[in-house]
């Protein structure tokens, strides 16, 4: 079942390049850097599939907040589904948890409601909800001590990517830049996720194989992306000691 959602999804894909063919990019996407995963075009995909249920929560005018809260349910309920071993099932929440996380900024956008109380809970709670699905991996894993360790270099670098961005942020320096982003590491804990029980079990290897291999690449990126920032923040407040 959740392979063929991912497939109905998937499927879009034709409808979209035809759809969009000759239009310019969402305005958010096209302002904001792309990386190797999510392009440009995958995330205006994204947001011209999407689309239809955010001008219905604008018109709605549902609180944004409602959303930070509810991503920070899901993070919650994925670490409790990879605990119990439900990957795909942690997977699916992962991306609702996502799609959270895109919805608050939108709609607060679209209506002229943002201010920095919203902005600090979105940055917080997201903390929050990606510490909560690394637990349940780490608990996923708990007899195998590689893995664990995997998922600890993931979670840690995971919080030194937002850090050195909001630590910059608040010198004057402002660094988005890097591999793996929020974005990235959700698509990509999401998908190994859901795709481990059938790849791992037309392989023969051993369960959660997958999913380890998706969590050393966001921890090594993370970390990579956080050293990347911190030397960025660096140069440009200059000086030296």
């Amino acid at each position: 079942m959740a392979l063929g959602l991912a497939a109905a999804i998937l499927a879009t894909l034709p409808i979209y390049a035809i759809a969009s063919r000759g239009k310019p990019l969402d305005a958010e996407v096209a302002k904001r850097p792309a990386s190797v995963l999510l392009g440009y075009w995958i995330r205006d995909w994204i947001m011209w599939l999407i689309g239809p249920i955010e001008r219905f929560f604008v018109r709605t005018e549902i609180s944004p907040d409602i959303f930070n809260y509810a991503g920070a349910v899901f993070g919650a309920a994925a670490g409790f589904a990879y605990a119990n071993r439900a990957l795909a099932l942690a997977g699916w929440l992962i991306l609702l948890g996502g799609a959270c996380d895109i919805f608050d900024g939108r709609i607060a956008r679209a209506r002229g409601i943002t201010d920095q109380r919203g902005a600090f809970l979105d940055s917080t709670l997201d903390r929050f909800s990606e510490t909560f699905a690394f637990m349940g991996v780490a608990l996923y894993y708990a007899t195998r001590p590689w893995e664990v360790l995997a998922t600890a270099l993931a979670l840690g670098g995971s919080m030194l990517v937002s850090y050195a961005r909001a630590r910059g942020e608040a010198l004057g320096v402002s660094c988005k830049e890097g591999i793996m982003q929020r974005a990235e590491r959700l698509v990509l804990l999401a998908l190994a996720s859901l795709l481990d029980g059938a790849i791992t079990s037309s392989l023969g290897w051993e369960a959660g194989s997958l999913l380890f291999g998706a969590i050393v690449i966001i921890g090594v990126g993370s970390l990579g992306t956080a050293i990347f920032r911190t030397v960025y923040i660096t140069r440009q407040l200059g000086g030296g000691r």
